[in-house]
């Protein structure tokens, strides 16, 4: 059985105290939350805070937020051994930049299929091109005619609406 991070009645000590070659007393602040078994998660914490920091954090939290400050602590020390730098502001800049990256080739797919969706109508309609723009359309002279392609352009675009309606953009 457990408790605090040793077993009950053996001497072994936690990371911290091996690391600092002491003697691991039963109210070590250190042994909850570093135990002797996973000498690493110290070391990291210990290069980047110093044990002398820790100590202090540790014993100015009440003790339900310890083990969160512990995580948060290996996270950070863990983060500033990859990048002394930027630690993980780094890594969250990095993300952020992923992110931007991706939404961008998302909407320029989503727009690739808008597109694909204009043409497949359009070939379905027995219109031309789909690609409609003041410059490439031709309107023909008498009024009726005019009335009917602004029409077709209208129901197009209805069209297309309609068929997105809780629908995916895509399918698999």
């Amino acid at each position: 059985m457990k408790e605090s991070g040793r077993k009950q009645g053996a001497t072994s000590p936690c990371a911290a105290c091996k690391l600092l070659r002491r003697r691991c007393s039963q109210d070590c602040v250190f042994a909850p939350y570093f135990p002797g078994d996973e000498p690493q998660k110290f070391a990291s914490v210990h290069k980047v805070f110093g044990a002398s920091n820790v100590n202090k954090m540790l014993q100015e939290l009440p003790e339900y937020q310890r083990g969160d400050a512990v995580s948060s602590m290996v996270y950070e020390a863990n983060a500033r051994m990859k990048d002394p730098i930027y630690g993980c502001v780094g890594t969250i800049s990095s993300l952020h930049h992923q992110i931007n990256f991706l939404q961008t080739q998302l909407a320029i797919t989503q727009a690739e299929l808008v597109q694909m969706k204009m043409q497949q109508f359009s070939s379905m309609s027995g219109g031309g091109t789909a690609t409609y723009s003041p410059e490439t359309v031709s309107l023909p002279s008498s009024r009726h005619s005019q009335s009917s392609t602004t029409s077709s352009l209208f129901t197009m675009d209805m069209v297309l609406d309609q068929a997105n309606i809780g629908a995916p953009l895509w399918s698999c």
